[in-house]
């Protein structure tokens, strides 16, 4: 892991809250507005959404350099969406059991090589959501198990054609965005295995990594 340079260290004093009122609750989320007082010393009102599970993304990468996505339609934007198998995890629960029963129910898969490669603020200006992000490898298929809301398309792409469409907004989820971007990364500074790599990288008509 590369170590924090001194430039990040923070400055100033943090936020404070002078008071709190709890304004939205359900089983999934919490809605809290506090009386905060900012760093520069201003009260200002602040609502903050409190998740009660982890975000998990996994990134399935099969050993001909494809990825499996999913489609589904989105309530809050109503659109649909294609992404890298997603979810939540309670927050007591080990991140990794939680990827392994959505990399299961929604892309029917199973993976034998776990690698967690990102942790990451969902939107930390509003929210307090924790997310983390793994590649799965030595895939193998499973009965995949939706719950009752959710019908899903599934396609396995070519790596590179998925990491386009991430980069043009076809695919605009965040988690597979981010998570395709780290994985190229991975490829290219070799910290996955070189024939893994060269097959993600290549274009059709190339059979190496440039």
């Amino acid at each position: 892991m590369a170590k924090t340079p001194d430039w990040m260290q923070p400055h100033g004093r943090p936020w404070r809250s002078h008071a709190a009122r709890l304004a939205y609750d359900n089983p999934w989320i919490s809605v809290t507005e506090h009386d905060a007082e900012a760093p520069t010393g201003h009260r200002a009102p602040y609502g903050v959404v409190g998740f009660k599970n982890l975000a998990i993304a996994v990134l399935p990468l099969h050993e001909d350099g494809s990825v499996t996505l999913v489609g589904q339609h989105r309530f809050p934007h109503r659109d649909y969406s294609w992404e890298i198998p997603e979810g939540g995890a309670p927050l007591g629960e080990d991140p990794l059991d939680g990827a392994k029963r959505e990399l299961r129910e929604e892309a029917g898969l199973e993976a034998a090589d776990w690698r967690q490669v990102m942790r990451m603020q969902m939107s930390n200006s509003v929210t307090d959501e924790i997310a983390f992000g793994f590649i799965a490898t030595g895939l193998t298929e499973a009965p995949a198990a939706p719950d009752e809301t959710e019908s899903f398309q599934v396609r396995k792409v070519p790596f590179r054609q998925a990491l386009d469409l991430a980069l043009s907004g076809a695919v605009a989820d965040m988690l597979s965005v981010a998570m395709l971007l780290r994985a190229h990364h991975m490829a290219v500074e070799g910290e996955l295995p070189r024939d893994l790599a060269q097959a993600m990288l290549a274009r059709p008509s190339e059979g190496k990594v440039r």
